[in-house]
């Protein structure tokens, strides 16, 4: 028996369609039914680790967790990270087949395309449910020719979509009926319903709207969800929205530079969730500010974010920082930064060249063209304390700091490096402040002795219970039953 399919898209990015998706997909798990979630093509600079060694958006991942199933390369079979403002590297099956300008992967969409649909059809063959999240917008008429992203996918499967829009924005209204408006006739008559993301306030004020926009579209609204506070759920991409924190009993402040291609910045959700933590994300032409711990964090082009930060003046303010005793740590890109040399023999992360490092450890790193990508675990060579997370790099380091490892991994190997006086620790590893003894580690480290405890996997679970549960008080569950074929 096939799946049935049901599709999220939204009128604009960040609207809400990978919140609703693994709001949905949480509650059906309640219900029994055996679902997975889907995004056909995703572009983001967040990616995890799958049980079958690939790599696919943080988002796709997340959902997974809410339908209680490990993440699989078919939840996002195609995955663009970008690495300048017109290209980016393609990954296609949790595999990296190379970079590509916006025009060639235009060209190239026909292969992404049967990537897309093979996905679907193992997908659809094994569960009950598949919820599908749309790319941006269906509304972008400029990228409607072999789209795989969003009507076009949907038309494809013959599919029903629900369409979100975010009313915190403003001009909700205006957002449903001109995306409607500037759809073909067969992919409106597929639009199973509208749904209002992030509303504040009393919902009988906004029921004359929710009226209106029914009788002028002839689409039921089936739900008008109300703005969540307090949720930690990984973010697909972007730091726009609360990306720096300062809570008022803050005893410990950490600084990110904002790299112009920072990824998975979803390391730092812990720290941003954290009340004795403020974190603060320094962009360019921004004054660092005196801290305890500075992080160099992950990026897509870590040659190219090496020679942003030396043009916004971080080495000097690295310095002034290990001068007056603060802690520094690098992650992945990070780490190889704080090295002597980065070597691109390949060209794979821009030209082909050498850049010299911040060269506060002894070791150089070449970037391969096979890309790490597993889980791991060890432990932390300092602490004793056990760690956890995830490798997507191709970096090789090597060099006489490696002998003062960060950790020690279940496997045998030796990961990141550490210097001789303590101030500076680097690792290989994304998420090693996610397992709460590890952060307690690092956060005793960094200064901050006694730190209150956090637990930011079983926080993310109490928030995807929330999202279920405003799917029951908050939209139309029997039509969405209807739609998904479930029993009543």
């Amino acid at each position: 028996m096939q799946a049935r399919v049901l599709m999220v898209q939204g009128c604009t990015s960040d609207a809400g369609k990978s919140t609703l998706v693994a709001a949905l997909g949480r509650w059906a798990r309640r219900r029994g039914v055996r679902t997975a979630p889907f995004k056909p093509q995703n572009m983001a600079l967040n990616s995890a680790v799958t049980i079958d060694g690939g790599e696919i958006g943080r988002a796709q991942a997340l959902q997974a967790q809410a339908c209680g199933i490990p993440a699989e390369t078919d939840f996002n079979p195609v995955l663009l990270k970008p690495n300048t403002d017109q290209g980016s590297q393609v990954i296609i099956h949790g595999v990296a087949v190379g970079n590509m300008s916006a025009l060639e992967y235009h060209d190239y969409k026909r292969v992404a395309r049967e990537a897309v649909l093979a996905s679907h059809a193992r997908l659809a063959e094994r569960f009950q449910v598949v919820l599908v999240e749309g790319a941006g917008s269906p509304a972008e008429i400029n990228l409607r020719q072999n789209d795989i992203a969003n009507m076009g996918f949907a038309e494809a499967v013959d599919c029903p979509v629900l369409l979100v829009a975010d009313i915190d924005r403003g001009g909700v209204f205006a957002h449903l009926v001109g995306t409607l408006a500037l759809l073909s006739s067969s992919e409106r008559d597929r639009v199973a319903g509208l749904v209002i993301n992030r509303f504040r306030g009393d919902p009988a004020l906004l029921q004359p709207g929710v009226d209106w926009l029914q009788r002028e579209t002839g689409k039921p609204v089936l739900g008008v969800l109300p703005y969540l506070q307090g949720l930690q759920l990984e973010a697909e991409d972007g730091l726009s929205r609360g990306a720096s924190t300062s809570p008022a009993g803050a005893r410990l402040r950490v600084v990110v530079p904002l790299l112009p291609r920072l990824s998975n910045h979803t390391d730092f959700d812990a720290l941003r969730a954290h009340p004795e933590v403020e974190l603060v994300f320094v962009g360019a032409g921004e004054a660092v500010p005196a801290c305890d711990l500075l992080v160099l964090p992950g990026s897509k082009s870590t040659r190219s974010d090496l020679g942003w930060l030396q043009a916004q003046g971080w080495p000097a303010a690295i310095q002034r920082h290990l001068r007056y005793g603060g802690k520094l740590l690098g992650i992945c890109g990070g780490l190889q930064m704080l090295g002597q040399w980065i070597e691109d023999p390949h060209g794979l992360e821009g030209p082909a060249g050498r850049s010299a490092g911040l060269g506060w450890l002894e070791f150089e790193t070449i970037l391969e063209h096979d890309k790490l990508l597993r889980e791991v675990s060890g432990r932390m060579e300092a602490a004793g304390t056990e760690v956890r997370g995830y490798e997507i790099h191709c970096g090789r380091s090597h060099g006489t700091a490696l002998a003062r490892p960060f950790c020690r991994l279940a496997d045998g190997r030796l990961d990141g490096a550490c210097s001789e006086d303590g101030q500076i620790r680097a690792t290989y590893l994304h998420g090693v402040f996610d397992h709460p003894p590890a952060l307690a580690a690092l956060l005793a480290w960094a200064g901050l002795e006694q730190a209150a405890a956090l637990d930011l996997p079983a926080l993310r679970e109490v928030s995807l219970e929330r999202l279920a549960d405003m799917i029951e008080e908050h939209m139309d569950t029997d039509a969405l039953v209807s739609l998904l074929g479930l029993p009543a």
